[in-house]
């Protein structure tokens, strides 16, 4: 089975390389493509690559290219993990909010408005691509905004594109270390958007434990999220949220504690990215130390900010985002009738969006693809931050499409961590001065 990775020189592609090295599954990846437009990225990071395949048996082989149409053709799945604009690009989104006190972060606020307006239509190139020379291929998308970006693919690709995230396959598994259950054993009640969903159930023969659970702090106090969140806010919503609502919840912490630290996470990544692809030596040792220090310092504000300390050595093994594209290929390979939590057209499956709308809920995935489960529908101020932000998303994607920069400016304005129409003006004309790949994309009025 050939799996094609665009964005192949990314960071986090080794992660992936060795879940697919470490399977043993009749339905394996044996051949790995690694298409990215950086020569020096996709050479470092095979030799990052080459020291891994070492310790396995059967590694997949690696076939390196800048040839989008080559890459692709004969894939059975194609990984989308681009990056437009780069780390450089981030930083700017993050800055350009950050010096109004707006919250710039990648996915969530003004920085996820501008990061989907120049990747979305990079990524529907890629879906016409697949289309033309890979029509029966899945591709299997973690480009950020991830749920805005499956949406704008979808409209070429409609359900051979599925979003995925390790944000929710993070809280369950901290959850389930709580009640000392196997995660497997537990059926999760979870409904949203991208880095804007809940936990409302955790289910166990019938019973849920959640309350139980929500109802002892010292327990909470455990896991990440009844740090970041505090014990008795989580009490109050009797839901568990994905990590990245601590950004909606705590706006004004959030923005505080960035503008304390001095310096944004994609300034942070960018130095120490800069120095990794840069350097020479052991490339897999690098690479490691590198990671590791990545995942340590992951949402660092937050843990700064409500004094939650550092990540729990269970949370420092990647994330797990490579685990979940791997389980997702083999569960449609093998037609394995697997549960994962992806971003998927609702189908009816959520009362506050229409069936095309793409949402992120459990899924039973076979050889058909992923159908979403029923869920919990959402409380009303959950309903009503889906309601919008799926507002934002969809017009951001027309802006996107279109070139139209006041359809780009109501994007943004119209983002409830965005505090003003003249904000949202002052970030779109600093990140069109300072982003070609913005402004390339932004041409009429």
């Amino acid at each position: 089975m050939r799996l094609t990775i665009v964005g192949g020189g990314g960071f986090r592609v080794p992660l992936v390389y060795r879940a697919l090295a470490s399977d043993e599954h009749a339905t394996r990846v044996d051949e790995l493509v690694l298409h990215d437009t950086d020569e020096t990225r996709l050479q470092r990071v095979a030799a990052v690559l080459s020291d891994i395949a070492g310790e396995y048996a059967r590694p997949p082989r690696v076939r390196l290219t800048t040839d989008l149409a080559g890459a692709v053709s004969g894939a059975d799945f194609v990984f989308s993990a681009m990056r437009v604009g780069g780390l450089a690009g981030r930083v700017c989104d993050e800055r350009a909010a950050l010096d109004l006190g707006v919250l710039g972060q990648e996915t969530t606020g003004a920085g996820g408005v501008c990061y989907g307006l120049r990747t979305i239509p990079v990524a529907l190139e890629l879906a016409e691509t697949v289309r033309r020379v890979a029509p029966e291929a899945y591709v299997i998308n973690f480009t950020n905004p991830a749920g805005m970006v499956t949406e704008a693919m979808s409209a070429v690709l409609g359900r051979r594109v599925i979003g995925i995230c390790d944000s929710p396959v993070g809280l369950f598994k901290r959850v389930a270390r709580l009640l000392g259950i196997p995660r497997e054993q537990i059926t999760f009640d979870y409904a949203g958007l991208n880095h804007l969903g809940w936990l409302h159930r955790a289910v166990v023969d019938g019973v849920d434990l959640l309350p139980g659970l929500l109802a002892e702090p010292d327990r909470l106090m455990q896991i990440e999220e009844g740090r970041l969140f505090g014990p008795q806010w989580l009490a109050s919503l009797g839901t568990v949220p994905n990590e990245y609502l601590w950004y909606w919840y705590y706006t004004a912490d959030a923005v505080a504690s960035i503008e304390k630290a001095g310096v944004t996470r994609g300034e942070y990544l960018l130095e120490q990215q800069d120095r990794f692809y840069a350097g020479e030596g052991d490339a897999f040792a690098r690479w490691e130390r590198t990671r590791l220090d990545r995942e340590e310092t992951y949402m660092a504000e937050g843990r700064a900010s409500t004094d939650a300390g550092e990540r729990d050595d269970e949370d420092l093994d990647g994330g797990g985002y490579d685990k979940v594209a791997l389980a997702l290929m083999r569960a449609i390979s093998a037609d394995e009738g697997t549960e994962l939590v992806l971003n998927v057209p609702n189908d009816g499956t959520l009362e506050a969006v229409d069936a095309e709308a793409i949402v992120e809920v459990p899924c039973t995935v076979g050889a058909d693809g992923p159908r979403p489960v029923a869920v919990s529908q959402l409380l009303p101020h959950e309903r009503g931050l889906v309601t919008t932000m799926k507002d934002v998303e969809r017009t951001t994607i027309e802006a996107a499409t279109s070139g139209s920069r006041s359809a780009a400016l109501k994007a943004l304005a119209l983002h409830p961590l965005v505090d003003s129409v003249t904000h949202a003006r002052q970030i779109l004309d600093r990140e069109m001065a300072a982003l070609p790949e913005l402004s390339r994309v932004l041409v009429r009025p």
